[in-house]
């Protein structure tokens, strides 16, 4: 097991990226409490955990509120003891005109993405500084590295890889590791009503892909593991794309440059 003794924080976990990491770190041996504005999907998880004889908690948490996160921390704490792996990855996607997008929606993006990883990361540091250890994995996006639109979406998710990094450079002193997770286009549940109007859309963005595939629940799954265990004991600060190289450039707009006929 790669993740033996950890307590797990792992924010939206009721579904998708989340959930898959979830119950990746509870194979490799971690205690894992799932939080999630919906709760019966936190539950769905935990239950899933512990079918397979592991061990975790779902609570119903709204972890852009501070109060919800110090009651959120204060339950894990008591459940299993002080947080020593916290994964970031609640997040939302409103908003793609900067003409239309009113301040009220900009503003929601920004506390669900970008506020609640700064609270959830305030909550839990002093256990970690008083342990002298820690691992922070938080799930950016390659919107947040480029242009790509949702602009609201994409701005705090650049924003969580500057957090990332300010964390790690500042707390390692303490022991505590913080790494940062740029997904591509992921095969996830919040693709469901895209996918049934536009049943090939993954085929078709596949294609801007080098490896020729959009990316499975998995695939960053694998990479929190990795971030999370003593594997990368001295990486921290990185942001490290899961993108089926994606952010590496794109082959078919360089036979367009170039002219080449061959160009998908």
């Amino acid at each position: 097991m790669r993740l033996p003794a950890a307590v797990a924080l792992v924010t939206g976990g009721g579904s998708g990226i989340g959930r898959g990491i979830a119950e990746r770190f509870a194979q490799e041996g971690g205690r894992i409490v799932i939080a999630d504005r919906n709760l019966a999907g936190a539950e769905e998880t935990a239950r899933k955990i512990t079918e397979l004889g592991g061990e975790a908690l779902a609570i119903e948490s709204d972890v852009a509120d501070a109060e919800a996160v110090r009651r959120m921390a204060d339950r894990a704490r008591a459940a299993f003891g002080p947080v020593t792996h916290l994964v970031n990855n609640a997040a939302i996607s409103r908003g793609n005109d900067v003409e239309t997008i009113e301040p009220e929606l900009w503003d929601l993006n920004l506390a669900v993405v970008l506020r609640s990883v700064f609270l959830c990361t305030k909550a839990v540091l002093p256990g970690m500084i008083a342990d002298r250890r820690g691992v922070i994995v938080n799930i950016a996006s390659v919107n947040g590295l480029f242009g790509i639109g949702e602009e609201p979406y994409s701005a705090a998710k650049a924003g969580v890889i500057n957090f990332t990094q300010n964390v790690a450079v500042k707390y390692g002193r303490h022991g505590i590791r913080a790494n940062v997770i740029c997904p591509g286009t992921i095969r996830t549940p919040i693709w469901g009503d895209r996918l049934a109007e536009q049943p090939d859309v993954f085929e078709r963005l596949a294609a801007w892909y080098p490896l020729g595939r959009v990316g499975e629940i998995e695939d960053v799954a694998n990479a929190a593991v990795f971030l999370a265990s003593a594997e990368s004991a001295w990486v921290t600060g990185v942001v490290l794309p899961v993108d089926g190289g994606l952010t590496a450039g794109s082959y078919r707009m360089s036979r367009a440059l170039v002219g080449d006929s061959d160009s998908g």
